[in-house]
């Protein structure tokens, strides 16, 4: 199986939680305090952190350090990436996989 697969899994199933789109969705208008994330939902400390881990381990998030403050971001490349990945699986195109399926008995035809 294709590398590219495996690894944009990752990142659905990342993005499988409605909180966790919910927490992408905050992020696309910038760099938000990990407080400020946690004020928006009903959840403890300790689920958001498994949240913001889930997103982070797949890339799409950043997190950085400032005193006992975490601040996230959205990784841009990644969101860039994926769109274009996106793209790629859901339009026709030449050199689609499914032109690589041998069929021995002719059934698509």
């Amino acid at each position: 199986m294709d590398k590219k697969y495996v690894d944009y899994a990752v990142l659905f199933k990342a993005l499988s939680d409605p909180n966790r789109l919910m927490i992408v969705d905050m992020l696309s208008c910038g760099e938000l305090c990990a407080c400020v994330i946690l004020e928006k939902f009903n959840i403890t400390q300790p689920t958001l952190s498994h949240h913001m881990k889930n997103l982070c381990d797949c890339k799409l998030v950043s997190g950085r350090k400032d005193g006992k403050w975490t601040y996230y971001s959205l990784n841009e490349e990644v969101v860039k990436n994926y769109k274009a990945f996106l793209e790629e699986v859901t339009t026709t195109k030449e050199n689609c996989i499914c032109h690589e399926i041998i069929c021995e008995e002719d059934c698509c035809q």
